[in-house]
């Protein structure tokens, strides 16, 4: 752990704090420190004033993480209720990071703004949507992205035109340890009725092809070129495996399950046997789709 002082926050600062009741899976150690800034202004003069030896790490809604059990050293920063607002305009939307895909879509919606839509099946944060240029039911990110704004690990807030990004499937070119705080996303005008009956066949979808009310996360494995993760999973004989406490969903194979009492390094040894059984059954290497950072416990 690191014994540096911190820089003075107008936010909040909490030394060894428990993050697994703040992540979807509820698995993973602590974090050396917890910051939660006030503000754009606040994590600029923190970061500005932060020591360069000091690990940062992002984040948000926790939903498609897995904190390792050993925690994570310096600083963790999670964005809250100063980064969360949301303005409608005519044709688009500015959305502050914190705010839940879904919130956003919901906005969309009642403004009459169609094109957004594909957010309310996706948990998280547009923070971590841009991220990893989120998609799902035929949307993803770079199709309605405009610009990000993003605070650097020097302090400085930047605007990135998403020409900038190099968005490609579920990865965006961001700058290391770069914090995105506000996105601009482009809509449309549409008909309410219709933004409404999208939203709603897209809730009704997910509800029945993934374990929604299980302790999990997003999609586990990035689907390889023209085909599809759960597939490969499946044929590899690996749905219902267990190691410990986690799971491969019986219902969405492509999900792992905090069953009560996983581990981080239950899930993730899992994750690591079902690429073992798919290289070996089909000779596809799986990539992660859930980020895992921290240390082992």
């Amino acid at each position: 752990m690191m014994s540096l002082v911190l820089p003075e926050i107008r936010g909040r600062v909490s030394p060894g704090a428990v993050l697994a009741p703040m992540t979807w899976f509820r698995v993973g150690g602590p974090a050396e420190f917890l910051v939660r800034p006030a503000d754009v202004a606040d994590l600029c003069a923190f970061l500005r004033e932060l020591p360069l030896e000091m690990p940062v790490s992002v984040i948000g809604a926790a939903s498609n993480l897995i904190v390792r059990d050993g925690g994570i050293n310096g600083v963790v920063i999670k964005l809250a209720r100063g980064f969360g607002e949301i303005v409608v305009e005519d044709e688009g939307i500015i959305a502050g990071a914190a705010a839940l895909d879904v919130t956003v879509a919901e906005h969309a919606a009642a403004a009459g703004l169609a094109g957004l839509e594909f957010l309310s099946g996706i948990p998280g944060t547009i923070g971590g949507a841009v991220a990893m240029n989120a998609g799902a039911y035929g949307g993803d990110m770079a199709q309605v992205l405009d610009w990000v704004e993003i605070v650097t690990r020097a302090g400085e807030l930047v605007r990135v035109g998403a020409h900038e990004l190099g968005l490609s499937y579920r990865h965006a070119n961001l700058p290391a340890d770069a914090v995105v705080v506000r996105a601009r996303l482009r809509a449309r005008k549409g008909e309410a009725q219709a933004i409404a009956a999208k939203m709603a066949q897209i809730k009704t979808s997910r509800e029945a092809s993934q374990p929604v009310r299980a302790r999990t996360g997003g999609s586990t494995f990035a689907n390889p070129p023209d085909q599809k993760a759960w597939e490969l999973i499946d044929a590899a004989g690996c749905r219902g495996l267990r190691r410990g406490g986690a799971q491969v969903s019986e219902l969405h194979c492509n999900f792992l399950i905090n069953t009560g009492e996983a581990t981080a390094a239950d899930l993730e040894g899992l994750g690591e046997e079902v690429r073992a059984r798919v290289e070996r059954n089909a000779g596809v290497s799986l990539r992660w789709e859930i980020k895992r950072i921290g240390v082992p416990g």
